[in-house]
């Protein structure tokens, strides 16, 4: 049974075949600004990352007509608990709504899965989306009455990466307190207290800023902003979600190309990288409070945990709050090729129909 899977991050486009839980093929595509720019409708961008995978596919000699399934890694949707859904109407419809998904690549992602599934007759599934939410009480009030903190982070790779970690400290994830950050095109960090991640930096609203996401920003000048005529409600939303952090500096999204700005001694870029780094410390100083500073052990992980220099910086500040163990890269694809192939075999599915709306 082939299983494809899909990913879609804010700057690449990943897909992968799988089948009885060997991976046969993988493929990154890194996009430019540019590329992701050009389409201006998210239609269009739909359109241009599915076509991008395709042919990828393609290439590589496979036909979707031979697939049993399709998993995409699941967006910014309403608060779920953990596991496994099918991607039906309403997952496409809370996708493509900019008041619950905001349009982020991953929801591009289940909206292509969907497609795909009712072009060629196989089911679509996400599993462990952004969305899972186990905050504790005292995490969702934010200082204004109706207002709330939402829980939103890069479950998947974070639940996996946690598990991972527990097993080299030699204990069960649900009996262990970790901190972990993922470090990508976006960065989260979060509280994972006995199995549950209890507390998290809202990567899309708050925390360290990233390669193209503005983190925390002062409310005061934020409104100003807002008020000063110089953008729409729509083109700020854009910026802040694609042009912000590291992009608004330094016009790139690339780590790699960051750290090449560095080494050419380009000053800004050096002044960049290191309030990105002292951010991030902050935000695991944080969830170390959040947990009393019970905490078993840190993971660095995502795709700019390669970067040697990134998590040697990290260590210096927050290496004698526990050990930090270095998990690059993501494990993401396995994961999501694992929940698919486990359902295909009579394992559980859940509804997102009817999973609660806190």
């Amino acid at each position: 049974m082939k299983i494809l899977v899909i990913n879609l991050g804010a700057t690449s486009s990943k897909a992968a075949v799988y089948e009885a839980g060997k991976e046969l093929f993988q493929t990154n595509i890194s996009h430019s600004m540019e590329e992701l720019h050009k389409p201006g409708t998210a239609e269009e961008q739909m359109k241009f990352r599915r076509n991008v995978i395709l042919r990828e596919l393609t290439e590589a000699g496979y036909d979707l007509k031979d697939f049993s399934a399709v998993i995409s890694r699941g967006g910014p949707l309403k608060p779920v608990e953990s596991g496994t859904y099918l991607i039906d109407e309403e997952v496409v419809k809370d996708a493509g709504n900019p008041l619950v998904g905001g349009r982020h690549a991953s929801c591009l992602g289940l909206i292509i899965a969907h497609e795909l599934s009712k072009t060629y007759g196989l089911p679509a599934y996400f599993a462990d989306p952004v969305s899972v939410d186990e905050l504790k009480a005292p995490a969702r009030l934010t200082g204004v009455k109706g207002m709330c903190r939402l829980s939103m982070f890069h479950a998947l790779n974070q639940k996996a990466m946690a598990r991972k970690a527990a097993a080299m400290l030699g204990k069960t994830y649900e009996k262990i307190n970790l901190i972990g950050v993922h470090m990508g095109g976006g960065v989260s960090i979060a509280a994972h207290e006995k199995g549950r991640v209890t507390d998290n930096f809202n990567n899309m609203d708050e925390g360290s800023f990233c390669m193209d996401r503005p983190g925390t920003i002062p409310a005061t000048q934020l409104i100003d902003l807002c008020y000063s005529g110089k953008m729409e409600k729509r083109e700020l939303k854009q910026m802040l979600s694609r042009k912000a952090g590291v992009y608004s500096y330094l016009g790139t999204t690339d780590f790699r190309t960051m750290e090449k700005m560095i080494e050419e001694g380009n000053q800004e870029a050096e002044a960049v990288y290191e309030a990105m780094v002292y951010q991030q410390a902050k935000c695991v100083g944080a969830m170390a409070a959040a947990m009393e500073f019970e905490v078993d052990g840190i993971f660095l992980t995502g795709g700019i945990a390669c970067s040697q220099r990134m998590c040697n910086d990290m260590k210096s500040y927050i290496g004698n709050l526990a050990p930090v163990l270095v998990l690059p890269g993501e494990n993401e694809m396995e994961s999501l090729a694992w929940c698919v192939q486990r359902v295909l075999e009579g394992g559980p599915v859940k509804s997102y129909g009817a999973a609660k709306l806190e």
